[in-house]
């Protein structure tokens, strides 16, 4: 398999905040440092996907404000290409991100401003790219019946598709039967099959329930427990790879589903994809910040090499 990655989905700037806890309703407290920089689940994904070596071009919308400035930096800098239309009547996106100092978990509250807005008319301009690449990428954050014209799209087309389900959302009838991998987490996938996942025996039991509703394959991201994946044929559990003390899991989710769709790219198996993509996750929980924190190819390979 050889071509594109065309990513549907939402840019927002992060503005991170690390403190030892979170305030209670009404509380102020002290913060410990502040960021601002680079983010949403799609344009973290196309940054991941680009520096994992694939040629990724990424659909949203924009305003015209600063934060679209930062946001057309950051795609030209990890090579991203963007296919994007830009607004002067609404903002663009930003997420309030507030991480715990000692274990860097992470909260988020995320308003996608005009990328809200993306309408099946936003896909249906750019179908021929879509029908045109190799693997089909999309989320949650933009609206659901953007993400649903893009996948059948891409399917009509034979373009594989990888749908991450985040944030969990109810989804419409035939949208998981479009979907070649779907790549939910532990919360996502409960919220989706009503099956708790505390175990690799759960997360079988979750994966065999979407392969029931259509799914090709489940990719359940499992944090620090790895990711199983489960079609119909097998069910192999990876491990998480140990790059180094974690800093910020925010993102790593991300991490993971640009590198598998650089691997898939390149004609690893699906397997060989899920190990990939959790190299590419392992290194960027290393590191603070969501797009900044996406290795480059040559990393990825080395911690694989060497692990």
């Amino acid at each position: 398999m050889t071509g594109e990655i065309v990513i549907l989905g939402v840019f927002v700037a992060d503005t991170s905040y690390r403190a030892d806890r979170a305030p209670r309703m009404g509380e102020t407290i002290m913060g410990n440092s502040f960021a601002l920089g680079p983010g949403g689940k799609g344009s973290n994904q196309a940054v991941a996907a680009a520096m994992a070596g694939g040629d990724v071009h990424f659909i949203s919308r924009l305003g015209r404000d600063p934060f679209a400035d930062m946001a057309l930096a950051t795609w030209a800098k990890a090579g991203v290409t963007p296919q994007v239309s830009q607004h002067g009547d609404s903002y663009t996106g930003a997420a309030y991100i507030f991480v715990e100092e000692s274990s860097g978990d992470n909260a988020i509250i995320v308003c996608p401003g005009v990328a809200g807005n993306i309408s099946v008319a936003d896909i249906d301009a750019q179908a021929e790219l879509i029908q045109n690449a190799a693997v089909f990428v999309t989320q949650f954050e933009q609206p659901m019946a953007a993400a649903k014209r893009g996948l059948t799209l891409a399917r009509e087309a034979g373009v594989k598709t990888i749908l991450n389900p985040a944030p969990a959302a109810e989804m419409p009838d035939g949208m998981l039967e479009l979907c070649d991998f779907l790549t939910p987490n532990e919360t996502e996938v409960e919220a989706i099959t009503g099956v708790s996942v505390t175990s690799i025996d759960q997360a079988r039991q979750a994966a065999d329930v979407l392969l029931a509703r259509g799914v090709g394959a489940a990719v359940i991201t499992l944090g620090e427990n790895g990711v199983l994946y489960h079609d119909a044929n097998q069910s192999v559990h990876v491990p998480a790879f140990n790059a180094g003390p974690v800093v910020e899991t925010t993102g790593a989710g991300d991490a993971f589903n640009g590198g598998f769709a650089a691997a898939l790219v390149r004609g690893m198996t699906p397997v060989e994809a899920v190990r990939f993509g959790c190299a590419t996750a392992g290194l960027s929980v290393t590191r603070p910040g969501t797009a900044p924190s996406m290795p480059a190819r040559d990393e990825i390979e080395a911690l694989l090499e060497a692990q």
